[in-house]
């Protein structure tokens, strides 16, 4: 995992400030036109910032994270880095915290007030790099966080993180609630400082379909821990439309796009486009399209050449075939590297290597709908409202739906297959209808229909909204997981995938008093990739 600087949100208010102070004394290389840590600033600024910033660079396409969602494969690190999960210390977001502390100050100041816009916005950020984190790691730092009269904040418990950020998620509803009442308000974008150019009424759909996410995660705690009212938070949403108005279709997804003058296509932003036969389609993947006929693996798989020379067409859904995790690199890169023997697909050039600004592929979604849908599946399955199996169907159903729309991939169409140099291999006839009845929702069996939904929300993970393709399996262990193989890299715990991240290097380093009893609480007093926390236990 590529570890970046770590800068605890208290160290980089400090400096920010100390750095400001000692340019102005005696004018030394002072710009009398610079604004100084104090100066007030529109909030859209800081707006803007944080949009732009919060997918972290790992989780836009071709991140590590969709190797460790086992989307894909390197069989060359020198090229695409490593598949090892030999995770260390977990990077954090405390710099969506500094700037949404920022925006509040600055919205304040401005405004007047503190039910505005800016604020409903900065409590979803606030949860959001809250969750962030903790998700990884255990309990961390929040309550206290941020405040620079305190450089040793507490760590509040993982649990408290949640029931913290539910409020905050609660509050935020609850502001642009009051002034969504104007239809002007609400249909128009919340501010030019957006990059995701939502309107108001989108960005509070945003809020409570992120709240769902965060609730149906809290699964395994929904029993055993009844003053987070889990289940009946969930219930009031959906119940609810007006006061908690949810993402309706793929026209609310939160959207990052990509320009081709200053924003480029990830695999363009690095500078060199990487060889596309140094990486392959993961099994865990291909796996499950393969075996249900799902078009969306033409979307993004070519098939594999050994396959092909066996004989197979292109329209044979077993001629794709996905590379094993498990196996060491030198077996991926000798048995699936070579363009015209390849025993592994490739990644469809076309679709994903010909554009700077990423225009022929699928959008990196942040949060959307699909996986809105499959979560409110899941929850109506697990009993946590009054609806029943139909309904379960019915939002099942609308997730698989609105994926295979994200792809453009429609009952008939004629899609253009080609191998790992984008040449035209030929066409095949896209059949949403065969698919749709492979997966028919079993309305009879409970258990077979939680790994459906589970299923099908992992396939729809694929290629955006960061780690929550690895999160659901975490919690759920479907779909399974290739592990135990020397290509995952963790030879002390057996090969197994790590269960969390350890704690922040500069967390450990600036706070270790309250570190220490945080992990004296929580793990004993030794940290260890291998220990569930809270949520997952």
């Amino acid at each position: 995992m590529n570890i970046k600087p770590f800068f605890s949100i208290a160290a980089v208010m400090v400096i920010g400030l100390t750095l400001t102070t000692s340019c102005q004394k005696d004018n030394l290389e002072f710009n009398p036109n610079a604004g100084s840590e104090a100066s007030t600033i529109p909030p859209s600024l800081d707006l803007n910032h944080i949009t732009a910033t919060i997918i972290r660079d790992d989780e836009h396409h071709f991140g590590n994270v969709y190797k460790y969602n086992q989307f894909f494969v390197s069989n060359y690190a020198k090229y695409w880095g490593s598949n090892k999960y030999d995770w260390s210390n977990s990077t954090h977001m405390y710099d969506i915290l500094k700037y949404a502390i920022k925006m509040e100050n600055n919205a304040s100041a401005l405004l007047g007030n503190t039910t505005n816009k800016y604020f409903a916005l900065s409590k979803f950020f606030r949860a959001y790099s809250s969750i962030w984190l903790a998700q990884r790691v255990g309990g961390i730092p929040m309550s206290q966080a941020g405040d620079i009269n305190n450089l040793l904040p507490a760590f509040d418990t993982q649990k408290d993180v949640y029931k913290n950020s539910l409020q905050l998620l609660e509050d935020a509803n609850t502001i642009l609630s009051a002034l969504n009442t104007s239809a002007s308000i609400a249909s128009n974008k919340i501010d030019n400082g957006d990059i995701f150019g939502l309107t108001s009424l989108q960005w509070q759909k945003v809020i409570n379909t992120y709240k769902l996410r965060v609730l149906i995660n809290l699964s395994k705690r929904a029993d055993d821990n009844a003053d987070l009212n889990i289940k009946q938070q969930f219930a009031a949403i959906l119940s609810n439309s007006t006061k908690y108005p949810i993402m309706t279709g793929n026209s609310d997804n939160v959207v990052y796009k990509y320009n081709a003058a200053y924003n480029q296509y990830p695999l363009y932003a690095v500078g060199n486009v990487p060889y596309n036969n140094f990486a392959n389609i993961g099994k865990t993947l291909l796996d499950i399209t393969t075996a249900t006929q799902d078009p969306r693996t033409f979307a993004f798989a070519t098939p594999a050449p050994a396959q092909l020379t066996a004989g197979k067409k292109i329209s044979d859904f077993s001629a794709y075939v996905g590379a094993d995790v498990n196996l060491a690199e030198t077996t991926l890169l000798s048995n699936g590297s070579i363009a015209t023997t390849s025993a592994y697909s490739f990644f469809n050039y076309n679709r994903y290597f010909t554009s700077s600004s990423g225009a022929n592929c699928e959008p990196y979604i942040f949060l959307g709908y699909p996986e809105m849908c499959f979560n409110i599946a899941e929850a109506i399955n697990r009993g946590w409202t009054t609806l029943g199996a139909t309904d379960a169907k019915t939002w099942y159903d609308n997730g698989i739906k609105a994926s295979l729309s994200v792809y453009g991939l429609a009952q008939g169409q004629t899609f253009i297959v080609g191998d790992l140099t984008g040449k035209t291999l030929g066409t095949v006839n896209i059949d949403v209808n065969t698919f749709l009845s492979n997966v028919a929702y079993n309305t009879t069996d409970k258990n077979a229909a939680l790994t459906q939904i589970l299923t099908q929300k992992y396939v729809a993970f694929f290629f955006n909204s960061g780690w929550e393709a690895f999160f659901n399996y975490r919690r759920t262990g479907i779909p399974e997981f290739r592990q135990g193989g020397v290509g995952i890299g963790t030879t002390a715990l057996g090969n197994k995938i790590p269960r969390r991240w350890l704690y922040p290097i500069d967390e450990i380093n600036n706070n270790k008093e309250n570190y220490l009893k945080a992990i004296g609480s929580d793990f004993s007093g030794t940290e260890s990739v291998a220990t569930d926390t809270w949520l997952t236990k």
